[in-house]
């Protein structure tokens, strides 16, 4: 058993994460962004802002001798009136590759939300310690990933071994991009969120920025994936468009042009998939804005209901359907000047056959179980031999 005398502290360093676009330093230690500062700055929404400090993908990557490690964290945990309290985030351990433990941090910031009137406040908290003992002996590699839906500050990292940073492991990187559902939903925890899943099935180095509610083709997001290095390029377009009632089918195409002539500024020929919504039952035919409905909310699950008029498609509201066919057409036009432009039917990584076997628990977004077949069918279809992503 280790004491403190035991113990070397690491300081926490961008050699040390993988998944970030940026590292803030705090006054309680380092907060991991999915966005950089400039982007952040650009940005006036509350739902963008927690959405890109929450670390889906990001972990902490060392080699080391070590048996004991603590990492000392703060987290912010979302509560929501009249729900009963949300899980602790998961953090994920895997040693040279293999799951190998979970665990989670106590205490941390509480930010309540009130989704009937839309406010929200931040009450402080004390960090915590996250623990593992009785790992492997030997030299090995440590991954830490970070709770996908926790905002995560790291303020101190203490082993019974020295540490280093893992050099580049040479494999592609796979930058995506997406709403809620590609930042994890309800994933049971940050390695089996489906494009996490998807890039241990295809052998690639991820960077996810799935931004839940966020994926609305802000341009300040296009510049952030035109600026990161990557090899392998997705976006996924659809969901978030629809249920914020962001646009109408006449500034949407120009918007997705818009959006993936920025990442083209940056990455030329790098294979770039686009990625139509899953099939949401409640969006297919009939526009947003989506709501809440509140009626079961006593027993934590808050379901969704779309609110706008079918009718209304004539005069231009999108709905998931049409979506799919302008994404379909933009990507056939643009594919004649760019073989490697490519096109995905999200239905192809949950469809009809599968809401009915597997419903999406709020109507919206998929559970667990569903997260595992998106990222095993993602695999298939991106990384196999005729496949976008093929090697």
């Amino acid at each position: 058993m280790s004491t403190e005398d035991d113990w070397i502290t690491t300081p926490i360093t961008q050699n040390l994460l993988r998944g970030a676009l940026d590292l803030e330093r705090t006054e309680h230690g380092l907060l991991p962004h999915r966005l950089p500062a400039r982007a952040r700055a650009q940005n006036t929404d509350g739902q963008l802002a927690m959405a890109e400090s929450q670390p889906s993908g990001v972990r902490l990557v060392l080699r080391t001798r070590a048996t004991a490690l603590e990492l000392d964290t703060l987290p912010t945990k979302r509560r929501y009136v009249g729900a009963p309290p949300r899980p602790d985030g998961v953090y994920d351990l895997l040693v040279d590759g293999r799951p190998a433990g979970r665990g989670s941090v106590t205490g941390g910031n509480t930010l309540t939300i009130d989704m009937a009137t839309g406010t929200a406040g931040v009450e402080p908290g004390p960090s915590g310690t996250l623990r593992f003992a009785d790992l492997p002996q030997g030299t090995k590699v440590l991954e830490i990933w970070l709770p996908h839906t926790e905002t995560t500050e790291l303020v101190a990292l203490r082993t019974n071994a020295p540490v280093e940073a893992v050099p580049d492991p040479g494999r592609r990187v796979w930058l995506h991009h997406g709403s809620s559902i590609s930042h994890g939903s309800d994933a049971a925890s940050p390695t089996t969120t489906w494009p996490a899943l998807a890039a241990s099935l295809g052998g690639v180095e991820l960077v996810n920025l799935g931004l839940g509610g966020s994926a609305l083709l802000d341009p300040f997001t296009a510049r952030a994936m035109r600026d990161t290095p990557a090899d392998l390029i997705s976006v996924k377009i659809g969901i978030n468009v629809v249920n914020a009632d962001a646009m109408r089918l006449r500034a949407f195409g120009p918007a997705v042009h818009g959006f993936l002539d920025t990442i083209r500024e940056g990455h030329p020929t790098a294979p770039l998939l686009v990625v139509s919504s899953i099939l949401c039952p409640v969006h297919e035919d009939t526009p947003g804005p989506l709501a809440p409905d509140f009626a079961g909310l006593a027993q934590g699950r808050v379901r969704f209901v779309a609110t706008g008029d079918p009718a209304q498609r004539a005069s231009g509201k999108l709905t998931l359907n049409i979506i799919r066919d302008e994404l379909s057409r933009i990507v056939t036009a643009r594919a004649a000047d760019d073989p490697n432009l490519h096109y995905l039917d999200g239905r192809e990584l949950y469809g009809e056959a599968d809401a009915a076997e597997l419903p999406l628990p709020d109507a919206v977004h998929p559970d667990a179980a569903t997260h595992r077949l998106m990222g095993e069918r993602f695999a298939k279809l991106a990384f196999c031999d005729q496949g976008a992503f093929k090697g």
